[in-house]
């Protein structure tokens, strides 16, 4: 028998996320438009409760008061797309860095393009924080939740990192 994968909707200033855990772990997060739309299972549940952990750090992140976060965590894919999930978890707050640093980090430079195709599938998003890999001339490159939200959240972790509270709340 499988296990019970449950799920909420969560309004965020980027959309409604839609949260799923298992009974101990994070396991996705779905933006409102995905870059890879996903299909929910029939035996799903839908339970709030199940999901408060996150919420609630999520709530955080977004009103600017946390900027990193203590969850277990279970996404599932291949070895290499865990590799470079985990490190994206090492991407410091407000920081960017290209997905030829990213490959550099995993120790296998000549690998961007994949480093890039795993970053795209990361199912939980700015809790592992794909957001924060861009090209490398510093322009912003493909996101599942789409470009403008991945610019709204690099835009509010500098202000954040800043002082500058208002300004994310007032955009």
């Amino acid at each position: 028998m499988s296990e019970t994968i449950y799920y909420d909707d969560m309004p965020s200033p980027v959309g409604t996320l839609r949260l799923f855990a298992d009974s101990q772990c994070l396991r996705q997060i779905w933006f409102p438009r995905e870059r890879h739309p996903k299909s929910m299972q029939a035996d799903w549940a839908f339970e709030p409760a199940a999901l408060a952990f996150a919420r609630e750090q999520l709530e955080a992140y977004f009103a600017g008061v946390r900027q990193t976060f203590d969850l277990p965590l279970r996404p599932i894919g291949t070895p290499f797309q865990c590799e470079v999930w985990r490190a994206l978890a090492d991407i410091p707050y407000a920081t960017t860095i290209s997905y030829g640093e990213l490959a550099r980090r995993i120790g296998q430079p000549a690998a961007m393009r994949a480093v890039g195709a795993a970053n795209g599938r990361n199912p939980i998003p700015i809790v592992l924080p794909c957001h924060r890999v861009i090209g490398a001339n510093g322009s912003l490159t493909g996101f599942g939740g789409g470009l403008p939200t991945k610019r709204w959240l690099l835009t509010m972790e500098d202000h954040v990192a800043n002082g500058d509270l208002f300004s994310i709340r007032s955009q």
